[in-house]
């Protein structure tokens, strides 16, 4: 017997649109089909439907085939991520598919660490990488992963929205405390960096590895890729409960913006 047909194809959309990147691509299981990242001005309310339509027609299917949504819920641009969602939840409940949610910080780490490492062998090697998303006045959305190019980076810190000078200094906290085998073997700031990159460079006070600042867009496929993960397991978020993650400042970083 063939058992290649034993197991029915999983077609589903990723969404994104958190960032100026409207990220949008079509999966089939962990595969991608067909994606569009439509960078520039944040004007993805217009967009986002003809993207969408234009991505399902270039893969070869119909709405109808679709079979469950990945979307992006931030942290970014409150009325950026609001959008994707919407259009993940409305797709949903119009043709009763499951939804699940994923961290945009999370998709645009794992890009961004894939595009810096494609041209080197990271087997059994862990990286840092902490994706950025400017938030101004001296804040960025954040996190910490640690990984290489093969599977979704481990989470080792969770998504905020972070002063970049007391982050920098939790991350170096963080190095100081670890043994030499346990260092990873470069550390990655990888998206909108550039107005970032004096405060990344701080870590090269306590880090003698290698240091690099890659300045990254993110691509729906990453978003697609962490959403098969969810939704091949037959996980999925509970439609009328999806929402954005509005975060916001610990207490004290609001205070010390306060002072300043």
């Amino acid at each position: 017997m063939n058992n290649h047909n034993t197991t029915p194809r999983q077609r589903f959309l990723a969404l994104d649109s958190s960032t100026a990147s409207l990220a949008v691509a079509a999966m089939e299981n962990n595969e991608l089909l067909k994606e569009i990242n439509a960078s520039g001005e944040r004007n993805h309310s217009v967009h986002m439907h003809p993207v969408i339509a234009q991505v399902i027609e270039e893969a070869g299917l119909t709405v109808d085939e679709i079979d469950g949504i990945a979307v992006g819920v931030g942290p970014g641009s409150y009325t950026g991520v609001r959008m994707a969602v919407t259009a993940a939840k409305t797709l949903s409940w119009a043709k009763s598919i499951p939804v699940a949610r994923v961290s945009s910080l999370h998709a645009i780490a794992w890009g961004g660490l894939s595009s810096g490492l494609k041209d080197h062998s990271t087997e059994n090697e862990l990286h840092w990488v902490i994706p950025l998303l400017d938030a101004r006045r001296g804040q960025a959305y954040t996190a910490l992963f640690s990984g290489g190019t093969g599977t979704a980076p481990q989470r080792l810190e969770p998504d905020a929205i972070r002063l970049m000078a007391t982050w920098i200094d939790t991350l170096a906290d963080r190095l100081n405390a670890l043994q030499e085998e346990e260092l990873p073997v470069s550390i990655w700031f990888t998206g909108d960096v550039t107005v970032h990159a004096e405060a990344a460079e701080r870590l090269r006070e306590v880090y003698s590895g290698p240091l690099n600042i890659l300045p990254y867009e993110l691509e729906g496929r990453w978003v697609g890729f962490l959403g098969a993960i969810r939704l091949l397991q037959g996980e999925s978020d509970e439609m009328h409960a999806l929402v954005p993650n509005y975060t916001q400042l610990s207490e004290a970083e609001a205070n010390l913006l306060r002072k300043r």
